[in-house]
């Protein structure tokens, strides 16, 4: 006896009648079933693929996802919504994290080797990475937990290290942000309140450096293009080493034993050649060996924000002034004519004044920390 034949309603495939399932109203072949629809891990219903909401491991209907899962803010894994980790204990003002995000970023003080994959925020092809050194209440967990869980409210910006270079501190670094995204959205006058209140000192610290990595790439496509304007970077700040030692507020002392000089030469080349020929040393005024960033580290440490983010403006006003003068302009342009013509920012502006680093008069400028 033949068997009866009956057509897929969803593909048009004619099959026995016992290969067909009914869901949804239509007849769908086996192929169809499997490839189309899933059964829910939480409730056991089928439903649509198209409508999944759970991951590669777990199969979720919409209405379970909605109310027994969540994701993970910072890594995008599939979590019940009673396993979620809240930072602040707050699921109406905090973000859901799974367990091994909530405490790798509340794990406190990090080995000095720890580097995670960078985290790149902000629009724009420029970006800064700090690492701001703070000393004198210590290598605390619990002290680093505290800031990073106002740094890292949103995303995670920020993670704390052991120095070696520290009487009883830490340090502090950024993923790599924008100019504007460090000035707008990375919370850095909270941090740095929080270091303070928490007892930590950094530029009354002779210990304490800031230093400010930018990225090779947004100096050109290639790399004797990026040298060009490193060439350039160099030459700028041995020509007005004065003036970079006044703003950097470390002592002459101090510069050469943590960021010294490379040395006079009259053009920027020539400065570039002799960097690329000295042994390797990252304890240079502009550090060369990283491969992916130039590093300033001729900063002393800061925990005033006015003098943080004048800092990063210096540095991105060093760089512009690299991409868009030649050698030869480089080598004409005065201080006078770098502060007046390029020093825009309000903060640099400021801190030029207070350092007595500006044409105009001088300002009266609060104490550092």
């Amino acid at each position: 006896m033949r068997s009866e034949r009956f057509t897929c309603d969803h593909c048009g495939h004619v099959c026995d009648i016992s290969e067909l399932t009914e869901f949804d109203g239509q007849d769908l072949c086996s192929d169809c079933i499997s490839e189309h629809t899933a059964i829910c891990s939480h409730c056991g219903e089928r439903y649509w693929l198209d409508d999944d909401a759970g991951d590669d491991n777990t199969f979720l209907c919409q209405r379970c996802y909605e109310n027994y899962y969540t994701h993970c803010d910072h890594c995008g894994r599939l979590i019940e919504q009673d396993d979620a980790c809240y930072r602040d204990s707050d699921e109406d003002e905090d973000y859901p994290l799974c367990s091994e995000c909530y405490h790798d970023q509340n794990g406190g003080v990090r080995d000095y080797y720890y580097k995670p994959e960078p985290i790149f925020y902000g629009e724009g092809n420029r970006y800064f990475g700090v690492e701001l050194e703070i000393d004198e209440a210590g290598e605390s967990d619990s002290a680093a937990q505290e800031i990073m869980a106002i740094a890292n409210r949103r995303h995670d910006h920020l993670y704390c290290k052991h120095d070696g270079s520290l009487n009883d501190g830490i340090e502090l670094v950024s993923h790599p942000m924008t100019l504007k995204y460090h000035m707008s959205d990375m919370p850095w006058a909270e941090v740095l309140r929080k270091a303070v209140n928490l007892g930590y000192l950094s530029h009354q610290c002779g210990t304490c450096g800031l230093h400010v990595h930018v990225n090779r790439s947004s100096f050109g496509a290639y790399e004797k293009d990026q040298d060009a304007v490193i060439a350039r970077i160099l030459f700028f700040v041995e020509n007005h080493w004065n003036e970079m030692l006044r703003f950097s507020r470390r002592t002459q002392r101090q510069m050469e034993q943590w960021a010294a000089r490379y040395g006079r030469k009259d053009d920027p080349k020539a400065f570039l050649d002799q960097a690329k020929s000295r042994s390797l040393s990252r304890y240079t005024c502009v550090n060369l060996t990283n491969c992916a960033t130039v590093e300033f580290r001729m900063f002393r440490g800061t925990l005033k924000l006015n003098t943080f983010l004048a800092t990063l403006q210096m540095v991105s006003t060093i760089c512009d002034v690299a991409l868009s003068l030649s050698d030869e302009e480089l080598k004409s342009l005065t201080w006078t004519e770098f502060v007046m013509d390029f020093c825009r920012p309000p903060e640099l502006v400021q801190y030029l004044k207070e350092r007595r680093l500006y044409v105009s008069e001088p300002v009266n400028a609060e104490v550092e920390i």
